[in-house]
């Protein structure tokens, strides 16, 4: 007979899993990313601003081709001694898997209660600039094209003497006159001396343990939009926000915002994750308002009409058909969101359908659709961690989670296979997504609560083939940002959009990233630009980075490193 532990063994390899043939490993440390981002107090959060955390960005702020790394810092209630208060990093990408932190001689070593961050060439002067939100007030930063950026918010109208507490941005050029307008969400009007504790009498509970108080219970922020009035060479922004119906859906815990023209009607829309409230999706009229079409359009509640605590979003054609779906994370003893765009101003909610209804034991921030093995099928990575580090069986340090789109219809958890960046537990935040190494497959950024950020390298994505495009708009906005792009290979359609903002108060790579599988061509790129031109490309090559001018076609292609 065989002793039972020979038994036992082979039953634990025959359900062991294989690892998958793509891995992600956090590189950070060597990269040279190595500063702590902050929010509150590490053992206790005794009030919801030390709950968030904040964003990170990919952005190529000096235009040599490679994607840097701009991380929001936050602080404790408590403060820092003088002369060690945390700050924003930017790390500039030395381009041999190296970064080199550049805050100072950036002139982005503002200190405070970071949140999040959006990109977007503000003046068309060929620079990503920077939106940054804060719990009391925003920044705008104003690229000079001379490795630094100035502070231009009193300058550009938006600066204000009451304190806010933004979250979520995004550039957009909702009037399409060629200037990248901005949206900002709201989260919550937050009173710290009349909030209770957790060692209060009055503490708020969950599940029967005291915890911090909100979002519930509390006064809840109101969404801004603000028109690009700028003009020879001066930045200006008008609030626009009443006269648009951007503050109609009235006091929302709002927090990430993602840029999607979801309709397909030319005019950019918006869809906005609102925690513990109903979600809102802002529909472009076309004659510079907005109407929130979230409950009719199916994106506002769950599947069973239920509130839920929205936390990240992203857009991306999961399944194949040409239009832009939507997902959505959500808190724990919960499901994250999947709408199938149906093509007529509505969605459908595919969640469990599509097997992404069994993880309900985390609680869910970044997402974002990418094609990490290049298969010509988006999958979903998702960011996960508690907000109470001293509730019982709470997890606050959470793995990620990755679903391999199969088929267009169901995704599988390759989470356990995917590499130790994956499988890593931490309390994580933003996400930003993006070929910061330029080897033809996408890499992530993570914000850490509390801890380092992780950045995720791509291992084995391109095994399968790709195309990178960067567009660059002339009488569109210069960032691109609302062009659409549909690439037709191996008889597939794939489509994405330029966007600003998305995933968790983060911003991935401006640049679209397609799989191509085993193509080698990309028989037709149409672009669509925000300006209404269409433009279209013939036998693109496999395995390239190109640029693409508006009215002018392929300026630069250069292959994989």
């Amino acid at each position: 007979m065989r002793p039972a532990h020979t038994a036992l063994l082979v039953i634990g390899a025959l359900f062991a899993q294989t690892p998958d043939a793509v891995q992600y490993l956090d590189v950070a440390v060597e990269a040279g990313i190595k500063d702590v981002v902050y929010c509150g107090n590490e053992r206790t959060k005794n009030y919801i601003v030390e709950t968030l955390g904040s964003g990170v960005a990919f952005i190529d702020y000096d235009n040599d081709g490679n994607l840097d790394l701009f991380v929001v810092n936050g602080s404790r209630l408590e403060g820092f001694p003088k002369g060690e208060e945390p700050t924003n990093h930017l790390y500039r990408n030395e381009g041999h898997g190296t970064f080199k932190d550049v805050t100072r001689e950036s002139g982005l070593t503002r200190t405070g209660w970071g949140q999040g961050v959006c990109a977007g060439d503000i003046d068309n002067d060929g620079f990503t600039d920077l939106f940054v939100t804060y719990w009391g007030h925003d920044v705008l930063y104003r690229n000079t094209g001379k490795g630094s950026f100035e502070d231009v918010t009193a300058a550009a109208g938006m600066s204000r003497n009451s304190v806010r507490w933004g979250t979520g941005c995004a550039f957009t050029d909702y009037n399409r006159d060629g200037k990248l307008d901005l949206f900002v969400s709201n989260y919550v009007q937050f009173d710290r001396q009349n909030t209770p504790t957790p060692g209060m009498p009055n503490a708020c509970k969950w599940k029967d343990q005291p915890v911090m108080c909100g979002p519930r219970g509390l006064k809840g922020g109101v969404n801004r939009l603000w028109r690009n009035d700028s003009a020879a060479g001066r930045v200006k922004f008008t609030d626009v926000s009443e006269a648009s119906g951007i503050t109609a859906p009235g006091e929302r815990y709002s927090l990430s915002v993602t840029t999607l023209d979801y309709d397909h009607d030319g005019w950019p829309d918006l869809y906005v994750a609102v925690d513990s409230q109903a979600s809102i999706l802002y529909h472009n009229n076309g004659d510079g308002t907005f109407t929130d079409t979230g409950v009719e359009a199916g994106v506002a509640y769950s599947e069973d009409g239920r509130e839920q605590a929205g936390m990240g979003t992203s857009a991306g054609d999961y399944d194949g058909d040409g239009r832009l779906d939507l997902a959505k994370t959500n808190f724990i003893d919960d499901t994250p969101n999947l709408y199938r765009n149906n093509g007529d101003g509505s969605f459908t909610e595919m969640t469990g359908s599509a097997g992404l209804g069994a993880v309900t034991r985390f609680l869910g921030w970044g997402a974002a659709f990418i094609d990490y093995d290049n298969d010509t099928r988006p999958d979903l990575f998702l960011v996960n961690g508690h907000v109470y580090p001293n509730v019982k069986d709470a997890g606050f340090n959470q793995r990620r989670l990755l679903f391999r789109n199969r088929d267009g219809r169901r995704f599988e958890n390759v989470s356990l296979t995917s590499g130790g960046g994956v499988s890593a537990e931490h309390s994580g935040r933003g996400l930003a997504a993006g070929d910061c190494d330029n080897d033809g497959d996408v890499d992530l950024a993570i914000m850490n609560m509390n801890d380092r950020p992780s950045l995720l390298r791509n291992e084995g994505g391109n095994r399968n083939r790709f195309l990178n495009v960067r567009l660059v708009g002339t009488k569109s906005n210069r960032s691109a940002i609302g062009a659409r792009v549909k690439a037709a290979v191996g008889g597939r359609t794939l489509v994405d959009e330029v966007r600003s903002g998305s995933t968790f108060m983060s911003q991935s790579d401006l640049r679209l990233h397609f799989g191509l599988g085993q193509g080698q061509l990309v028989d037709r790129l149409d672009i669509e630009w925000p300006s209404g031109a269409k433009e279209t490309l013939t036998g693109v090559k496999a395995n390239a980075f190109i640029t693409v001018v508006e009215g002018k076609g392929i300026s630069r292609e250069k292959n994989r490193r």
